[in-house]
């Protein structure tokens, strides 16, 4: 009998990564996310299994895969929060996240933010706040690595924990800035 293949969480970073930067080859894609190489490509084929992403054909040798944003998009709306959820942890200092992320956070008047925990003096202008896991073990670095991906993502950990509301700007952020039509990305 076939082995159970599951999503592991940081297969969703990768997948938002892919849909906003489709033309990185692995070596790019691993070190905008902080990862290996071996890592990205399993978090790929995890994709590819679970219909996020498909393949299309080669184009120039490499392979090419297409992020299935419809399904992305209902993953996360409506899947994510289950998947993979977020519980509340001790009070930290690192990267603003969910409502208290760059995506959400003008439209919020913050008690207490929520962050990313990060490594001792790894974030210059790190926020105290009740900590959250990441998808990405290595979230907090995308702060300065990659702001985009870093707003991105911290609009999906509003819908990992917000109520309503926080939701309900967290999927009109993320349709606006994950376009529903499919791209091609060149990984190899």
């Amino acid at each position: 009998m076939p082995a159970t293949i599951a999503l592991r969480p940081y297969d969703v970073a990768v997948a938002i990564a892919l849909a906003t930067k489709p033309h990185d080859p692995y070596p790019a894609l691993a070190l905008r996310l902080g990862m290996s190489i071996s890592t990205a490509h399993a978090a790929v084929k995890r994709l590819l299994l679970a219909g996020l992403l498909r393949q299309l054909p080669h184009a120039n040798g490499r392979p090419t895969y297409a992020v299935n944003m419809r399904a992305l998009l209902e993953f996360l709306v409506h899947g994510i929060r289950y998947a993979f959820p977020a519980p509340i942890g001790a009070h930290h200092f690192g990267a603003p996240t969910a409502h208290s992320g760059p995506a959400l956070s003008a439209h919020f008047v913050l008690s207490e933010p929520l962050v990313w925990a990060a490594p001792h003096g790894s974030i210059a202008a790190g926020v105290g706040g009740a900590t959250i896991a990441p998808l990405l073990p290595r979230a907090a670095e995308l702060v300065d690595r990659d702001p985009a991906l870093y707003a991105i993502l911290t609009a999906v950990d509003a819908l990992r924990v917000g109520r309503a509301r926080e939701r309900a700007l967290a999927e009109r952020f993320l349709r606006d800035h994950l376009s529903p039509t499919p791209h091609s990305a060149a990984v190899a």
